[in-house]
């Protein structure tokens, strides 16, 4: 059990036998009750030592835990608490118990669509008549990214349900390079979000390889009970292991990418990783950085490496490197044309 648990344990223990004012309470009682409580949860013998209790009762009469508690000895050896009405699982919220509570309510909030989340609805629901109640007007100390107006969230709990019941789907699809819409069946496997889209993960058929449908570009669902749901452990966390974002060009290894970044961009990616295999190379007099990685080459890691303007340049490979470097030249050549 972990000493945080225990901790909160012995706290409660004490706190039980405070409130209990028909009997006096000596360290010595307190020591076998918290004791006993320990013994009833953990299943073997788990003596608690007088320095303990004492130091948990000073922690329970600090501030440090919100606690506050009126303990008081009387007699020189019997402990009670000064306001008889005392115990620590009434303390009131403060502000910054509230401003938690309602930033993890928003953020559970954004998973509406859900309906594995129905069971916990009434929950959020008096957490909020709750944080009402304590405080009315609160401004959030946490802004989290989201997209509520995109375009096929209302889909997300239909095909949740797809994927666990093994459902086979006809969906209507229009990708961004086809001018009209088409339908086939499709076999879901699982539901990826990356840069606050959400995609469909699965295979057209049995035989066919992986593919992903982004959800804002799907027009309709329907269900083929006909067709025998293609059986397939995917393992999302393999699968992509080696690449940044949704796209696996299955016919290519991943190979050593290395990289250039500047004085400015160098903290940024040396303490948020662009991939797992980032590793740092070399630190230069200036303050840029030379990074390896380890990784699939695809369309969101090309993207992420032009984001950063003229603040990186791949060194290797050097197929990578002319790439990047033919993007940059046509755009520099649409903003002379101009």
């Amino acid at each position: 059990m972990s000493q945080n648990k225990n901790a909160l344990i012995r706290y409660k223990t004490i706190d039980k036998c405070l409130q209990n004012r028909y009997r006096t309470w000596t360290l010595e009682d307190l020591m076998e009750a918290v004791s006993d409580a320990l013994y009833e949860y953990e299943g073997r013998e788990n003596p608690v030592s007088k320095r303990t209790v004492q130091l948990d009762i000073q922690m329970m009469r600090s501030e440090k835990l919100g606690y506050n508690a009126p303990i008081v000895v009387y007699d020189k050896k019997f402990y009670k608490y000064e306001d008889e009405d005392f115990t620590i699982t009434d303390i009131p919220l403060t502000e910054t118990d509230i401003n938690v509570l309602t930033e993890t309510v928003s953020m559970l909030k954004q998973f509406k669509d859900f309906s594995l989340f129905n069971d916990v609805s009434d929950i959020l629901q008096r957490l909020e008549d709750k944080i009402y109640a304590e405080k009315s007007h609160t401004q959030p100390v946490i802004h989290l990214d989201k997209n509520e107006h995109l375009k096929g969230l209302h889909f997300l709990d239909e095909l949740y349900q797809a994927i666990i019941k093994k459902v086979v789907l006809t969906i209507t699809y229009k990708s961004f390079k086809s001018t009209e819409e088409n339908s086939f069946l499709f076999h879901p496997y699982i539901l990826k979000e990356f840069n606050n889209r959400w995609f469909l993960v699965g295979k057209k058929r049995a035989s066919a390889p992986i593919t992903n449908l982004a959800l804002d570009r799907i027009i309709a669902i329907d269900y083929d009970f006909q067709t025998t749901y293609a059986e397939y452990h995917f393992d999302a966390e393999k699968y992509y292991k080696n690449v940044i974002g949704v796209t696996v060009n299955t016919g290519l290894q991943p190979r050593k990418v290395e990289l250039w970044l500047d004085a400015t961009n160098a903290p940024y990616v040396l303490t948020k990783p662009m991939h797992h295999t980032q590793r740092l190379i070399k630190t230069n007099d200036d303050g840029s950085v030379i990074i390896h990685l380890l990784i699939t080459e695809n369309y969101e890691f090309e993207r992420l490496l032009l984001g950063f303007g003229n603040g990186l340049e791949v060194l290797q490979p050097e197929s990578l490197r002319k790439r990047i470097k033919f993007i940059l030249e046509k755009s520099v050549e649409r903003y002379r044309n101009k």
